[in-house]
This record gives structure tokens, C-alpha cells and sequence, in this order.
């Protein structure tokens, strides 16, 4: 399949891409300036609010540890408290080492566990220079696209990058979106003078796979083994030719 939704969320930005028939509908690409990074830096703030008893340069290594191994996507924050709050077994213990004494330390992980993620989703718990959900974002990228595109674009949204790795990640996406478009269509239908006549219920679906982690660099080894990507790349000679300005054109899409 060549038409699809691209959800690239690594380390410093996330992107929303939409792909018609293997080309990249560029003027409807979207951005939101929240991913793996931010999280982290997010984490950090708990655990020195908690004055947690961490070494102070091992404070960032240790968040994102749990990020990556503790952190996971809830479908209501309300009702995640209320779990947490009911059931002290939910919180966690990190246990690391200190790199310079070599003694044991411990880390207490608790709201943070679903907190972190939620960035995604709510992220004005984080900043106010961006209140868009990453739902949303999808939401007017697909409909920035044409409107003969808009249902396979829906259809196939795929997952990229460590960021999207979060348990539950996908689920809550394809629910969220899904909320969106059954609004819309309830709306429109609820215009129409002809009620029996309603809209078609669009097919929203977020796909997980197990290249999603590499998926970028999957994509370019991919790329790498085609015959036509020594016609397509250029050479360390051209390189030495004509100095970096020659990265500014891709040969890969020139024939495109």
C-alpha cells in the first residue's frame, strides 16, 4: 500500500506525513514541537520536585530509563489517578548505580508513568506555546489533503520512531481521531434536510509493526539495496566537486 499517514515521533520533533500513491503530499505536512526529549526533560521535573536522591549527572540518563521502561498511554487521566490513588502497587521503583561511588540508588516512579506520554495528547500540561493534540494535528493534515485521498489516509496511519513505542500508544491515537471524525460526520449529518441519508462512517486505523522503532532507517536501507540508488546518489567525488551546497537537491527525487 503507497497511500497512508506517517507519524515520525523520534527524539526532537514530531511529523505528520501524508503519502498519496508514494508521493509525498509536501504542502500538507505538519509538525508539533513535542517528542522523546521533551518527555524526558518532563520526567526530570518530577523527579526534582520530589527531590528525589539521584547523582545530578545522572539525573537525565535516569529519566529516560523510565521513560523507556516504565512509561506507558492511558486512555483517561481522571480515572488513572483514582487507580494509582486506590492501588499503591501501581507505583514503581527504579534502582540504579552511581557512577562514581558505585552505591546503589533508588527512585520512587509514579504519576510520571502515564504523565510523560500524555504529552502527546494534552500537551498543554507541559507548554503553552502548542495546545494542539497529536489526534488533532492528524486530523487537519489528512484534511488538508485532497478530498478524493482523505479515507485511505485514514485508513492507514502508520507509526514511526521510539516515541510512538509507548504501550497503548496506537489504541489512544486511533480513538482520539476516531472521535474527531464521528463528530464531523454527525455534524454534517445533522445539516442535511434529507436525514435518512447519511454519511458514510470513516475508517480510522493506526498501525503498529515491528519495525517501528528503525522504521526510518529500515526505509533507508530499503532504499539502499534498489539498482537505481547509485543513479540516483551522489558520489564522495561530486561531493568534493561542488562542497556541501550539493546536499541542498536530492537526486533521489529527481526522477519522481
Amino acid at each position: 500500500m503507497l497511500t497512508g499517514t506517517v507519524i515520525d515521533a523520534g527524539d526532537g520533533v514530531t511529523h505528520v506525513i501524508p503519502v498519496v500513491d508514494g508521493y509525498v503530499i509536501g504542502s500538507c505536512i505538519k509538525h508539533i514541537p513535542l517528542a522523546g526529549s521533551d518527555i524526558t526533560e518532563f520526567i526530570m521535573q518530577f523527579l526534582r520536585d520530589r527531590k528525589e536522591k539521584i547523582p545530578p549527572a545522572q539525573i537525565k540518563p535516569t529519566a529516560r530509563t523510565i521513560k523507556e521502561q516504565f512509561c506507558y498511554v492511558c486512555p483517561d487521566l481522571v480515572k488513572e489517578y483514582s487507580k494509582y490513588d486506590s492501588d499503591p502497587s501501581r507505583f514503581k521503583e527504579f534502582i540504579g548505580t552511581d557512577m562514581k561511588t558505585k552505591k546503589e540508588f533508588k527512585v520512587d516512579v509514579g504519576y510520571e508513568r502515564f504523565l510523560g506520554p500524555e504529552l502527546f495528547f494534552n500537551p498543554e500540561i507541559y507548554t503553552t506555546q502548542h495546545a494542539d493534540p497529536l489526534s488533532k494535528v492528524v486530523d487537519d493534515t489528512i484534511q488538508a489533503c485532497p478530498i478524493d485521498c482523505r479515507r485511505r489516509l485514514y485508513k492507514n496511519i502508520t507509526l514511526s520512531g521510539g516515541s510512538t513505542m509507548f504501550k497503548d500508544f496506537g489504541r489512544r491515537l486511533e480513538r482520539d481521531i476516531k472521535r474527531i471524525t464521528k463528530q464531523r460526520s454527525e455534524e454534517y449529518a445533522s445539516k442535511l434536510i434529507d436525514k435518512s441519508k447519511k454519511p458514510a462512517e470513516t475508517e480510522v486505523r493506526v498501525i503498529q509493526h515491528r519495525m517501528q522503532r528503525f522504521a526510518v532507517w529500515f526505509g533507508g536501507s530499503m532504499l539502499g539495496q534498489l539498482p537505481q540508488f547509485f543513479e540516483m546518489a551522489y558520489s564522495k567525488a561530486d561531493y568534493e566537486e561542488h562542497g556541501p551546497s550539493i546536499a541542498r537537491n536530492n537526486p533521489v527525487f529527481q526522477g519522481i
